[in-house]
């Protein structure tokens, strides 16, 4: 399985990061971490919503969608929580 995963800092829930990983357990691993070098500065993180695809090709497709502008409107209206 391959995963769209939405994330919140717990230190500043402004800051949001959207991904995509076949391991989510261990890619939150990393973020919280400090390995990835988008995230580090704002960790810790927690997983808001994570999508299951079967498709590698079908999950990026779906991150890239998420980081669109319609992409943005439709993961505040659908996937944040409030």
């Amino acid at each position: 399985m391959h995963y769209v995963y939405l994330l919140e800092s717990h230190a500043d829930p402004a800051k949001r990061y959207v991904g995509v990983t076949s391991d989510l357990k261990a890619r939150v691993l990393e973020h919280n971490s400090g390995k990835s070098t988008h995230t580090a500065k704002h960790a810790p993180w927690r997983v808001v919503t994570y999508i299951a695809f079967s498709s590698r090709r079908q999950a990026e497709a779906f991150e890239h969608y998420l980081k669109s502008g319609s992409g943005h409107a439709f993961a505040r209206k659908r996937l944040w929580s409030s």
